[in-house]
């Protein structure tokens, strides 16, 4: 029963001293027993203050590798060590170099949805609530962003007086969605507003009453009047979005947008990993101190 599940997994955190941080996307169980929940930025940031001894990311494998950055002396785990981000690999060492050659002063503005990897050959990381207020501070003229092209050209498209470089990425479950099915949505609800990703494509963006993060989205439509909303991001965040407003509805396109690796964080695995301590993330101590440069400086920069 979830029940016995939930109390083995109460009983376990707090014996070992765990934290459990869950990403919006993850399942409704799972956020519910979460200690945080949260967008990247949010909890990188929890990552970096926590005084746990363990903390385990229920997300997928580039936010574990981002909290073991931020944190190298604690163990991090993984409910399913497997789960992963295909965006977060989308990016070419080779093109990054090119660029650099080609222009002097360029900043290299990695989307913290990227493997570790990555982030030590980047300036800064952004996430998707803090990347516009970042890129508009950096001193440079250049950018090359990566690796989502989609939220790319939304900072562009608010940064114009930046030479902003796209790079050919995206996520596929934002860029799968479907421009036609959410015009569907607004005519079946035309009262509704629209509140977007900016990882969608921008057809989507463009027809958007908002377009935010995860966080920014959930709280956009708490403190708005209106009481319906399209919502065109994964289809995890209606549990903080009906939790938080009962009173109002939330649609999404009729081909629900659903990332898989996310939902391999199950209060099972959660319980397994908690009792066995298996799936830790590790990063070699080089590639911590070099990823760890552009995570810090995100963190400075978006205070």
């Amino acid at each position: 029963m979830k029940t016995d599940i939930q109390s083995k997994i109460l009983k376990l955190k707090k014996e070992k001293n765990a934290v459990i941080l869950a990403h919006y996307y993850t399942p409704d169980e799972v956020q519910a027993i979460a200690d945080f929940v949260g967008d990247s930025f949010y909890l990188a940031k929890i990552a970096k203050q926590s005084q746990a001894d363990i903390i385990v990311f229920c997300g997928v494998s580039f936010m574990g590798e981002s909290a073991k950055i931020l944190n190298p002396t604690k163990k991090v785990l993984m409910p399913d060590i497997t789960a992963d981000c295909a965006m977060a690999h989308m990016a070419s060492p080779d093109r990054i170099a090119e660029l650099r050659a080609i222009y002097p002063d360029l900043a290299v503005v990695c989307y913290i949805n990227s493997t570790a990897a990555l982030k030590s050959m980047s300036d800064v990381c952004v996430t998707s609530s803090n990347a516009v207020k970042i890129v508009n501070a950096l001193p440079n003229q250049n950018i090359f962003f990566i690796p989502d092209k989609n939220l790319g050209a939304f900072v562009a498209a608010k940064v114009p007086s930046k030479n902003v470089i796209l790079n050919d990425g995206c996520c596929p479950i934002h860029a799968k969605m479907s421009f036609e099915e959410v015009i569907k949505e607004k005519k079946l609800h035309p009262t509704a507003l629209v509140l977007t990703h900016p990882e969608c494509e921008s057809e989507i963006v463009e027809i958007s009453d908002y377009v935010g993060s995860t966080a920014d989205i959930i709280k956009y439509a708490s403190a708005s009047d209106c009481c319906e909303f399209i919502i065109c991001t994964e289809e995890g965040v209606n549990y903080k979005l009906v939790t938080e407003n009962p009173g109002k509805r939330f649609y999404f396109p009729s081909t629900r947008p659903c990332c898989k690796d996310m939902k391999l964080n199950t209060l099972e695995a959660l319980l397994e990993v908690l009792t066995t301590e298996k799936n830790e993330i590790t990063v070699s101590e080089e590639l911590c101190r070099s990823a760890s440069i552009p995570l810090d400086r995100m963190l400075e920069l978006a205070k």
